[in-house]
């Protein structure tokens, strides 16, 4: 072992040292025992002084935080650990879990000793009038302290609806045009649905869309039966999508007369945000269907355009999350007590959206189906001429010029019906006879109800100062002949 002696710079006193041995920390002592120039005697010495022992190493290392006395050195003996069996562990266990039930046990009984008399039978009053269930032929139904009707099985009401919903098919003819400039002729047929709403001696009345029906070349309706008969259109409102079709009961077997039904319509507008609510009908086309889900929300203002003519038209609409699929459009919407509280309308949701359906609500389509049904056309020898010509005033166009939307007057014929009013040029129609227009073509369909002579109401709006200003004319409809 080498020494590592440095007497000038690990010095105590004199020229003996303790040189620190950097291998292990520890001081190396060089000089020898009992002399007068060492003032720390080494642990040996100390211990040899002790035992009676002469005979010492002058090599002894030691660390200087191993300065311990014989007795703390000395290792103590360890008490022998008591043993316990398994048995006693599983009493130990069994006596926590007594005390602490006990312990548990009392302070529940003691909350509830506690907790006033009065305000138990509050709260179990309450719980009672939360909901209240029943059973109908297997229809479950919740009702709400509020008394309102949560459908958890909808089979019943669907089995009461279905039989005044019909499936309506358009036949259209639709003309194409070869590379070669040729034209032909191709007939598509389209699928929808509708509700029946009314009857008299002659006819049964269906309510739909007009999208389902415009540019029909033939039409037929399929009811719940099965059976199906032809039907013609009797009137249409465009601007609101809706539709009457009519069916002869002379045409509908007996045994189909006693199958299917009137709709129970209800028009009060008392939906709410979050109703259940089930839609019906001829879904892709495969025939009647049902989905059910909830109003997401109510008048919702949608814009639509009509493929046809292109021309765009907004409505204030229900919003729900039921299904609603190409073929759905024109069928009913019903609320838990099974009444049509709206007409479907997949128009209006699109073709990429998914959770998202629209309803025309009753409120809206009630008085516009009334008066289609109950409104007859005029014959042609009594029909009325306005005498204007005019282009439409859509959406996209409004936004752009800042015109209101409706039909922009172009010319108006000399000693017409329209002149004689002060109908003028570049003045904008916007109502006629209280219906809102936006084109030329709901003008002509609205004529078709009107003699010569009855006088109706037209709004329009005219220019003055960069600014629109909306004003009522009277005018008496002068002859078409």
């Amino acid at each position: 072992m080498d020494n590592y002696t440095n007497n000038d710079q690990n010095s105590y006193g004199s020229s003996n040292g303790y040189p620190v041995d950097p291998n292990n920390n520890s001081y190396h002592y060089t000089g020898t025992d009992n002399t007068s120039d060492n003032s720390y005697s080494t642990y040996s010495s100390y211990s040899s002084a002790q035992t009676g022992s002469s005979d010492q190493s002058h090599d002894r290392y030691y660390s200087p935080y191993e300065r311990r006395t014989m007795e703390e050195s000395t290792p103590k003996a360890k008490k022998p650990k008591k043993q316990h069996g398994f048995g006693m562990k599983i009493a130990k266990c069994a006596c926590l879990a007594a005390v602490f039930g006990l312990v548990a046990g009392g302070v529940f009984g003691g909350v509830n000793y506690l907790i006033p008399e009065k305000e138990t039978a509050v709260t179990e009053t309450q719980t009672s009038a939360l909901a209240t269930t029943s059973q109908d032929n297997g229809n479950t139904t919740a009702t709400t302290a509020g008394g309102s009707i949560i459908a958890t099985d909808v089979s019943e009401i669907v089995e009461d609806a279905m039989p005044a919903i019909v499936a309506i098919t358009n036949m259209t003819e639709t003309q194409y045009q070869t590379w070669f400039g040729q034209t032909y002729s191709q007939e598509n047929d389209y699928a929808g649905s509708g509700i029946i709403v009314s009857e008299d001696d002659d006819y049964l009345y269906i309510a739909t869309n007009n999208h389902v029906v415009a540019g029909a070349t033939a039409l037929t309706v399929q009811f719940c039966d099965e059976q199906t008969v032809a039907a013609e259109v009797k009137g249409t409102s465009p601007s609101n999508d809706l539709a009457v079709v009519q069916v002869k009961k002379d045409d509908i077997e007996d045994e189909t007369m006693d199958a299917i039904k009137i709709a129970k319509i209800n028009d009060n507008g008392n939906e709410k945000v979050g109703e259940p609510v089930i839609a019906i009908g001829n879904a892709l086309g495969y025939g009647q269907s049902v989905t059910s889900g909830i109003i997401s929300a109510l008048n919702r203002e949608v814009t639509a355009q009509d493929s046809s003519t292109g021309e765009s038209y907004t409505n204030t609409l229900t919003q729900t999350d039921a299904s609603i699929n190409p073929g759905n459009s024109g069928g009913a919407l019903l609320n838990a007590k099974g009444e049509v509280i709206g007409i479907n309308s997949s128009k209006m949701g699109g073709d990429y959206v998914d959770g998202v359906g629209f309803a025309i609500p009753m409120t809206t389509a009630a008085p516009i189906i009334n008066e289609l049904i109950t409104r007859e056309k005029v014959s042609e020898d009594k029909a009325a001429f306005l005498g204007i010509n005019g282009i439409d005033v859509d959406e996209s166009v409004s936004q752009n010029y800042n015109m209101p939307t409706g039909i922009c007057v172009v010319k108006v014929y000399e000693g017409s019906a329209a002149a004689e009013a002060g109908i003028q040029k570049g003045d904008i129609i916007t109502k006629f006879d209280g219906h809102d227009v936006d084109s030329m073509e709901e003008v002509q369909e609205l004529l078709q109800y009107h003699a010569a002579g009855t006088k109706v109401t037209v709004t329009i709006c005219r220019a003055d100062n960069g600014q629109y200003v909306e004003q009522d004319l009277e005018v008496t409809l002068g002859s078409k002949n």
